[in-house]
């Protein structure tokens, strides 16, 4: 295990160091912002940046770790507010809802989505990694996705449309940002005819090559 220093209290593990890295980038987060400096994250934990340089390369890689950790704890948050809810749209508004509610005004992840490079945003909501977040999130659901027409292809696609609008509204709330059942009755509206058709499709498309079928179309000829 690399360490040096720790103010003398030098940590048991690598996992333990890279924890109590990631507590004082979170302190850090909250007290100045996104645009934290490794020095001071390593002043903070009485050790040299060299130290924390050998588990975070920047403080680019610092602060996603540090988000990623954050959205572990949130996807918890969010699996025990829908819990018991077996309605896919209501799951799933439910689910953006909460996360736009309480997501919003968060330094961590408003510095996250804030990072550009070229112009161009460095950390987005809907790259994989949060897609695969999402689709944990997802599996934990009182929902029978399988019921609802809903296969592995068509859960991915659902989850990164929940996390876009999920980004939209946070990167744009609109002029009058929508809360509570205002918001939940917007999000339904547009987004839950989408998450039932896959089951409506099903349920409206006729069976064909039946014996029954087969037979009448043999009586006809």
């Amino acid at each position: 295990m690399r360490s040096r220093g720790w103010a003398g209290s030098t940590p048991a593990s690598d996992e333990e160091a890279i924890s109590r890295i990631l507590t004082a980038a979170d302190q850090e987060i909250a007290e100045h912002g996104a645009a934290i400096r490794l020095a001071d994250v390593a002043r903070r934990l009485g050790v040299t940046r060299q130290t924390v340089y050998r588990y975070f390369p920047n403080a680019d890689a610092l602060l996603v770790a540090s988000g990623m950790r954050a959205v572990n704890g949130f996807v918890d948050q969010v699996a025990r507010h829908v819990c018991g809810l077996n309605d896919p749209v209501t799951a799933v508004v439910e689910s953006i809802c909460f996360g736009v509610e309480h997501l919003a005004g968060d330094p961590q992840l408003e510095g996250l989505l804030n990072r550009r490079d070229d112009g161009e945003p460095t950390v987005t909501l809907t790259s994989d990694t949060a897609i695969t977040f999402c689709l944990s999130l997802f599996e934990r659901f009182d929902v029978d996705w399988k019921l609802h027409g809903l296969g592995t292809a068509e859960l991915r696609e659902l989850a990164e449309m929940t996390l876009r609008t999920v980004q939209s509204f946070l990167i744009d709330p609109g002029q009058e940002p929508r809360r509570g059942p205002e918001l939940r009755r917007f999000v339904t509206q547009w987004l839950g005819p989408a998450i039932l058709r896959p089951r409506l499709t099903k349920l409206m498309t006729p069976t064909t090559g039946t014996p029954d079928s087969e037979e009448r179309a043999g009586r006809q000829g």
